[in-house]
C-alpha cells in the first residue's frame, strides 16, 4: 500500500560540470529530474510511502531511472516500459547566479504516449493524497487525458489532490489552451499551489490573495501561493487570508526544484495532519533546503535535517 500517488516523466538529466555555454561544455554529470520525481524523492526521505505512476524506454535512461527511484524508496511498479520510444532527457547548465539554462528533449518520448487505461491497474487501497503537476498534459493529448482521469479517479474515492500548476509554455503550441487546461485541472484539485508568475499567466493577476480567490472560487479547498523567498500567502475556503514567511538562505546554488520542494513540505505536512500553517512553513523550508544544493533533488532532506534546519533557522524567520 502506498500514502501518494504521483504521476509525470522522470528524465535523464546531464547537468553541466562547467559554467560554459551548453554548446561548450564537454563534461556531464549524469542525474535524475522530473518534477514529480523531485516531489517522490523529498517525500521518500521523510519517510512517506510513495508509488510513482509514469512510462520510461526500455533504454539505459529507463533503467537507470527504475533504479534510482527503488534507491530512494520510491515503488516503480506503475511505471511501464515501452519497447518502442525512448526516456525523456534534459541538459542544464551550469550557472554562478540566476536560472540555469535548460533543454528538454522530451517529444514523443515513451511518457508522451501514457494514456488513461494505463491506469487501470492501480491499486487504491491505502492511497491518501495524488500529487499533479501542469507538466503531463503539455506533452500529448493522450498523458493529458490521463491526467485528467488520474484526478477525477482520486476524487471519486476521497482522495485528497494537491496541483502544482508548474507552467512549461514552451511545451505548449497556444497558451489560450495551456490557460484553459490548466485551470480545468486545479478544478478538479483540493489544494492548489501557484507562484505569482503562474498567477499571473493563469488567473490574470499577480496579487497573492486574487491569485487564491481566482481558484478557491473555481472550487479549490485551499490555495498556497507561493513567493519565493518572502515565503507564501496562505488561504482556505470561508477563511482570512495570512503569510507565512520564507527562511533565509545562506547561498543560492541551484533555483531548479524550490518549488518541487515546496510541494514536498506542504504535502507531508497534510499527511501527518498538521495543518495548512504548519504545512506552508514546512514547505518554505525546503524549498530553502533546495535551492542550496545542487541538482534537481539533492537537497531535498531526511526528516533529521529538516527538523534541524527548522530549529536553527526559526528565530532568524521570526525577526
Amino acid at each position: 500500500m502506498h500514502e501518494v500517488l504521483t504521476f509525470g516523466e522522470p528524465m535523464g538529466l546531464m547537468a553541466a560540470e562547467e559554467a560554459r555555454p551548453l554548446k561548450d561544455v564537454t563534461h556531464f554529470t549524469r542525474y535524475v529530474c522530473g518534477a514529480e520525481v523531485n516531489v517522490s524523492v523529498g517525500l521518500a526521505r521523510l519517510e512517506h510511502s510513495v508509488a510513482y505512476v509514469s512510462r520510461v524506454g526500455k533504454d539505459p535512461f529507463g533503467a537507470h531511472i527504475i533504479d534510482f527511484l527503488q534507491a530512494n524508496g520510491i515503488d516503480p511498479q506503475y511505471i511501464l516500459q515501452d519497447d518502442t520510444f525512448l526516456t525523456g532527457m534534459q541538459l542544464k547548465a551550469k550557472v554562478e547566479t540566476g536560472d540555469p539554462e535548460v533543454v528538454n528533449f522530451r517529444q514523443g518520448t515513451a511518457f508522451s504516449h501514457f494514456a488513461p487505461e494505463d491506469l487501470e491497474k492501480l491499486d487504491w487501497e491505502g492511497v491518501r493524497h495524488v500529487h499533479m503537476t501542469g507538466i503531463p498534459p503539455a506533452l500529448s493529448a493522450s498523458c493529458r487525458a490521463a491526467a485528467i482521469r488520474l484526478m477525477e479517479m482520486a476524487r471519486e474515492r476521497g482522495v485528497y489532490v494537491s496541483f502544482d500548476p508548474n507552467i512549461r509554455p514552451a511545451l505548449w503550441p497556444d497558451k489560450a489552451e495551456m490557460v484553459r487546461v490548466l485551470n480545468k485541472m486545479a478544478a478538479k484539485a483540493d489544494l492548489v499551489l501557484p507562484g505569482i508568475s503562474e498567477g499571473k499567466q493563469l488567473a490574470g493577476t499577480s496579487d497573492p490573495e486574487q491569485i487564491a480567490d481566482f481558484y478557491l472560487t473555481q472550487g479549490a479547498k485551499a490555495v498556497i501561493v507561493k513567493l519565493g523567498a518572502r515565503g507564501s500567502l496562505v488561504k482556505e475556503a470561508g477563511q482570512e487570508a495570512f503569510v507565512s514567511p520564507g527562511f533565509h538562505v545562506a547561498k543560492v546554488v541551484d533555483t531548479v526544484g524550490a518549488g518541487d520542494g515546496f510541494a514536498v513540505g506542504v504535502i507531508s505536512a497534510l499527511l501527518e495532519h498538521q495543518g495548512l500553517a504548519r504545512a506552508a512553513e514546512r514547505g518554505a523550508a525546503i524549498g530553502a533546503l533546495a535551492v542550496m544544493s545542487p541538482g534537481d533533488n539533492e537537497g531535498l532532506p531526511t526528516r533529521m535535517q529538516l527538523q534541524t534546519f527548522m530549529a536553527e533557522n526559526q528565530s532568524r524567520r521570526d525577526s
